[in-house]
Order: structure tokens, then sequence, then C-alpha cells
């Protein structure tokens, strides 16, 4: 894992908790030295957020933090799964070849090794982060249909749309831990209905996966609500 892999894992993760406020300009200097790095890997970071519609460019001011709700974001859930449920059974009617059985099996390899680390990390988080991703581009890419392909790329630019962005964060919280254990599940339960040529359980579970990430995320909303009304509070109390 680089550097500018941890930085996005950070970023996305403040983000998601409601550390910047929406419209908040998020200055690289700043941010730097908030996470210990460099303007460079902080703006490596910014444009992958950009990407995945986190954040939007300002010409006068850099970058700012993207307004969106927990609609838009269970909304850009829901078509993953269904697109990508599509592109599973896809591959099992097609047949898996033995190199995509090879890239798909040292992916579920790779999982397995970063999610037996405990607690987990940012740097456990980011190995399986991208893991998660590969898995997920290998079937999209079997698949075979260019279309579906396109409408997986137009559908990452909503947030928390991509693979790993709909992950857990929290990893210091054991459910988080035992919801990344269950979706990993999944993975290795994909990869075996693919082998056999399961079209229909493959597709459910692909489409079941994403519920995975729909339960995460609504809980990470409503930690990130209980904090924003506990914080008033504690500003009450001490006369702030």
């Amino acid at each position: 894992m680089n550097l500018q892999e941890k930085i996005l894992m950070q970023l996305r993760d403040l983000i998601l908790r409601g550390e910047f406020e929406p419209g908040q300009r998020l200055a690289e200097a700043q941010l730097g030295e908030r996470l210990g790095a460099s303007r460079t890997p902080v703006r490596a970071a910014l444009m992958a957020l950009e990407q995945e519609g986190l954040v939007e460019a300002n010409e006068t001011v850099g970058y700012l933090v993207r307004r969106y709700t927990p609609q838009e974001v269970a909304d850009a859930i829901a078509v993953r799964g269904h697109l990508e449920g599509m592109a599973a059974r896809l591959v099992a009617e097609h047949g898996v070849s033995r190199q995509l059985q090879a890239q798909l099996q040292a992916c579920l390899d790779e999982g397995d090794r970063a999610l037996a680390a405990n607690p987990l990390t940012y740097e456990s988080y980011a190995d399986y982060a991208s893991m998660n991703d590969r898995f997920h581009a290998l079937l999209l890419e079997a698949s075979g249909n260019r279309a579906l392909q396109r409408a997986v790329q137009l559908n990452d630019k909503l947030p928390f749309a991509p693979a790993s962005a709909m992950l857990p964060m929290q990893s210091a919280l054991e459910q988080d831990r035992e919801w990344m254990h269950y979706a990993h599940r999944q993975h290795h339960m994909l990869f075996a209905a693919l082998k056999a040529g399961e079209g229909a359980r493959a597709q459910a579970l692909a489409i079941e996966h994403t519920e995975v990430a729909q339960m995460n995320m609504r809980m990470a909303l409503e930690r990130r609500a209980e904090t924003e009304q506990v914080m008033p509070a504690m500003r009450l109390v001490v006369g702030g």
C-alpha cells in the first residue's frame, strides 16, 4: 500500500464521519499537516475523491466537500448491486477460465490475509480495499459487456458508489470487523457459484453483497448523526 492510498482511505473516512461540512474547502496544506503527508499525495487523493463524487473541483478555491443525501448514496449502491449481479450471471454462464480462477483466488487469499489483522489498521484496510477493487473489476471485465461496464463507470461517479468506497471505515468497532469478514465470505461464495456455472445464484449473491454495503452505510450515517447531536450539547455544557 502506498501513501496516496492511505491518505485516500483517511479522507474518505473523515468525509463519511462528517468531519468536514458540505461545501467546506479542503486545503491541501492543512490536510497534509493533519494527516502527516506532503501536498502531493493529498492532491492525488483529492483527485480520486472527485472521481468518486465526494468532492468537487472549484477553479478559485480548489476542492470543496460535495453535498449528498443518504438517499442518493442508497440509490447508487442499489444500482451497483443490480449491475454487478448481471455481470456475475454473465461470467457464470460464459464459464470461468483458468486464468480468471487464478486471479480471483489470489484476490480471496489477499483478502484473507488483510482481515487477519486485529484490530484492523488503515494499512490492512487499504490492502483489503485494493483487493476488493481488483476482485470487482475482474468480474466486470470478464462479463464481456461493454455497455454494462460503462454503466458501472458512470455510477461510480456518485458518492460512495465504487466498490471499496462502500466498505466500513470505523475499523476499531468489532461490529464493523464482523461485517467485513461476512462480506469477504460472500466473495468466497460468489467465486464458488461462478466456478459451478450457477448464474442465478451468482447474480443473487452479487446483489446481496451490496446489501451489506447498504447496512454499513446506514450504520455509519447513524453514528454521524449521533455525533452531530452530542457535540452541540457538549458545547452548551462548557459554555461554548
